[in-house]
């Protein structure tokens, strides 16, 4: 796997010291970032943080500190069409992909990178929203994690009783209008954190964080994305539907929800996790989408369970191997 320098944007990251980002290019030849953080001494694993859609490495630098703090690796990657990575339409506000399993040739990139730099074993993987469900088809198929966590995952995409058939509408007939690569009706080309108030918005109630979405994004324009294209609904929904049909993985999960979540189908992570024999679902009195986002004094106890989450995980004996 060959990677190069990459940018990263220390004045609003506000991550751990000696972050470093580096360029990939996958097997399908996208352009990715990828960046990573080392604890100080021994590290107890590599927690790969898998964002959602719109979001960006530098979003999570404040969560790659906590990790970090916990003496855990941290890596976090711009998947392909966002952040930093290879913008895939003329419009570059219009998030894409052609097939939602697109996503995978960056999860497999990010995995050979992270072999080929060492990163310490083992390697646990939280997903939040689309992330959720890239991070869940990824354990799947059996990548190299020894436990999963997940915040608000994208199982399913929460609509209002009036836009859901809309939505299944323009999903449907959308790309073979010849508008697959427009955004749907109703969405913004705009960045959310942008274009809306803290008032109101349905991520985090806590106003800091919010801030720093909207700082960040005034800081590095580039890194805003609006709207998704019209073939990415459609793939979207088609992999949620997949998702929700497989057999739950026999690897450790814990699943946080908040109780106000407005993005993601609340009813299909309560249906997965129900069915998930190794899996925990805990749900945040009061919280929004972005529960590692909250205030200090929701997102701090948050992140121990992660962390008892994990250890626990590596502490678990491995299989004899058969002779």
């Amino acid at each position: 796997m060959e990677f190069s320098p990459a940018p990263l944007f220390e004045d609003v990251a506000g991550g751990p010291a000696g972050g470093v980002a580096h360029w990939l290019t996958t097997e399908d030849g996208i352009r990715i970032r990828v960046a990573h953080w080392l604890p100080e001494g021994d590290a107890r694993g590599t927690v790969m943080l898998f964002p959602g859609r719109t979001e960006y490495i530098e979003k999570y630098g404040d969560t790659a500190k906590e990790f970090v703090s916990r003496r855990f690796a941290c890596l976090s990657v711009d998947w392909r069409g966002q952040g930093l990575a290879d913008r895939l339409l003329d419009d570059p506000r219009i998030g894409h992909v052609e097939q939602f399993t697109d996503y995978q040739h960056d999860v497999r990139s990010t995995l050979a990178l992270a072999t080929q730099l060492e990163l310490p074993k083992p390697w646990f993987v939280i997903g939040h929203s689309m992330g959720g469900a890239i991070g869940l088809r990824a354990v799947l198929e059996g990548d190299d994690f020894a436990a999963c966590a997940f915040t608000g995952p994208m199982w399913g995409i929460f609509f209002t009783p009036i836009m859901k058939p809309l939505s299944q509408l323009t999903a449907y007939w959308g790309p073979r209008l010849g508008l697959g690569e427009k955004k749907p009706p109703t969405t913004s080309l705009e960045s959310y954190v942008v274009s809306q108030p803290f008032e109101g918005n349905v991520l985090t109630r806590d106003p800091a964080m919010y801030r720093m979405m909207q700082d960040q994004l005034a800081a590095h324009p580039e890194l805003a994305l609006g709207a998704p294209s019209t073939i990415w609904l459609r793939e979207a929904l088609d992999e949620c539907t997949w998702l929700m049909e497989q057999t739950a993985p026999d690897i450790p999960a814990l699943t946080f929800l908040g109780s106000h979540e407005q993005i993601v189908d609340r009813k299909a992570i309560r249906a997965r996790m129900a069915d998930w024999p190794s899996g925990t679902l805990v749900e945040i009195p009061d919280g929004e989408h972005e529960v590692l986002m909250e205030a200090p004094e929701v997102r701090e106890p948050v992140f121990d369970q992660l962390a008892a989450h994990f250890a626990a995980a590596a502490a678990k004996p491995k299989p004899e191997p058969c002779h």
